[in-house]
């Protein structure tokens, strides 16, 4: 009888143990501007809805490619202002921190193409860019003292994807294709960190 309770309470431990929940691992991706800030526009296309679109696919992706959960700093075309989504981040605080965004110059048509990358000055930033880099080809990665980046206490970068003004930049970024292509390199990049 006593056998039996000794394996009953092994088995109820076994159990009970390898159900309970590890520390979840965030990452955070920041869709930028929103509401009545659009960022930057071209025609009916806007930075905010191509930003968002693509940070809906990455969570959408890491469902099932991921052991990360993706926290979205919003998932609707609402405002909220960088120390909002600051003091959200750091709430959490995330393995990483990608804030998504679109550039533009003056012309109507640039030469100017490719993604950009920026980060804080951290090592681990630093890190993280170079991943990322690497999957999207970044022309460039430089620091810069951005709002998300220095106040986030988490690495962190902003990624500008290409340029609104850029037909092939654009036609790219704003298709059903280059959307899914960007965020799949995004949930590459994870799994690899």
């Amino acid at each position: 009888m006593k056998g039996i309770k000794l394996l009953a309470l092994f088995l109820f431990s076994t159990a009970f143990f390898s159900f309970t929940p590890l520390k979840k691992k965030y990452i955070v991706i920041d869709a930028g501007h929103g509401g009545n800030d659009s960022g930057v526009v071209y025609g009916e296309f806007s930075e905010k809805d191509i930003s968002l679109k693509i940070a809906k696919k990455i969570q959408k992706i890491s469902e099932n490619q991921s052991r990360y959960e993706i926290i979205l700093t919003r998932n609707t075309d609402s405002p909220s202002s960088l120390s909002e989504r600051t003091a959200q981040i750091n709430r959490l605080s995330p393995e990483m921190v990608i804030s998504l965004h679109v550039n533009g110059s003056p012309q109507e048509e640039t030469p100017n193409q490719g993604t950009e990358i920026f980060v804080q000055n951290s090592e681990q930033s630093k890190k993280l860019a170079g991943k990322i880099s690497g999957k999207l080809n970044a022309r460039t990665i430089e620091g810069r003292n951005l709002h998300i980046l220095r106040e986030t206490q988490s690495p962190a970068v902003l990624i500008e994807l290409g340029f609104i003004n850029n037909t092939r930049d654009r036609e790219y970024m704003t298709s059903e294709k280059g959307q899914q292509e960007i965020a799949q390199k995004f949930v590459e990049v994870f799994n690899e960190y």
